[in-house]
């Protein structure tokens, strides 16, 4: 009886437990059936950038398809607006936010579409204007009133004028070295001192075409003052206060260097540079001795150790 009384318990506990199933496989992770993953769609292929685009780093490529993207342009105000699929050719474009120039010369066909790789900024004074066209390097040159104070071996130089280290006619040289641009700081002069420049380069270009440019070297320094041995080379005792200019000789080989010796010199050549900057206005012209230049006493002088160069001194009055 006792054996039952147990037993009958556990039997009936069995039971219970074989007829409730078990809820196993709730407690792992439920894969749901293939239909029901979403997955993201593939990202389209990019089309392939134009050829202007793989030859101009940093020109982001056109949009494929018949309409071009709108351009956007700066308005008067300075906000930006749309054109449309024109680039408005009055206002400039801004530029970008890397170091890089703006981008969007105008055909030369006159298309109105923005074409070609970023133009250069104006590097020694050579840009392009609204239309795309070069413009000569002469266009940088910051111009003011100037004074020369002083005298030319002693004095100072008050709003000088930056001449380009090179023109559309005329190029400088480093007169210590003997080659390369001479450095800026060496070529400043009073306004008219450099106009008197452009205008002899110009009209001698005209007159021989096949001719090299003119070849300058020293001016003054930025603000004038002394400008002796201790700037290098041999020095000048004058060039103080913008009034005066060293031009050197065109040579015969038609090379754009200092000559090194007066058989070098076109005389030809340079007695027309004489007569120039004498018609121009100048107030002494120095050749020298060997070279065989002549011009009107008292204004073409001899002086030693102008052998290779002619120096131009303007006078200083209001002249243009």
């Amino acid at each position: 009886m006792l054996v039952l009384l147990v037993a009958l318990p556990v039997a009936l506990l069995v039971a219970a437990l074989t007829a409730t199933p078990v809820p196993i496989a709730s407690a792992l992770p439920v894969t749901p059936p293939a239909s029901a993953v979403r997955h993201a769609p593939p990202a389209p292929a990019a089309p392939n950038p134009p050829a202007h685009a793989l030859r101009c780093p940093g020109v982001a490529p056109r949009p494929s398809g018949r309409a071009p993207a709108p351009a956007t342009t700066l308005g008067a105000a300075g906000s930006l607006r749309t054109t449309g699929t024109r680039r408005t050719p009055d206002t400039p474009q801004p530029p970008g936010p890397g170091p890089g120039p703006p981008v969007g010369e105008r055909s030369p066909a006159g298309n109105g579409d923005a074409v070609g790789c970023p133009q250069a900024s104006v590097v020694q004074g050579v840009g392009r204007d609204g239309l795309g066209r070069a413009r000569p390097p002469e266009s940088s040159i910051v111009w003011r009133r100037s004074r020369a104070l002083g005298r030319p071996n002693h004095g100072r130089l008050a709003g000088g004028v930056e001449l380009p280290a090179a023109g559309t006619h005329f190029v400088t040289i480093d007169p210590v070295t003997g080659h390369g641009l001479n450095p800026a700081w060496r070529r400043h002069g009073t306004d008219r001192l450099v106009r008197v420049l452009l205008r002899v380069a110009g009209a001698y270009a005209t007159a021989h075409p096949d001719a090299p440019r003119l070849v300058v070297g020293d001016l003054s320094r930025p603000h004038g003052g002394r400008f002796g041995r201790e700037f290098g080379g041999d020095g000048h005792r004058s060039h103080q206060n913008g009034l005066d200019a060293d031009v050197f000789y065109p040579r015969r080989d038609g090379l754009e260097r200092i000559p090194t010796r007066v058989a070098q010199i076109d005389r030809r050549l340079a007695q027309d540079l004489v007569d120039r900057f004498v018609r121009a206005g100048a107030q002494y012209v120095f050749v020298g001795p060997r070279t065989g230049l002549r011009g009107p006493p008292r204004l073409v002088l001899t002086l030693a150790n102008h052998d290779d160069h002619l120096h131009v001194r303007i006078r200083p009055g209001p002249r243009r």
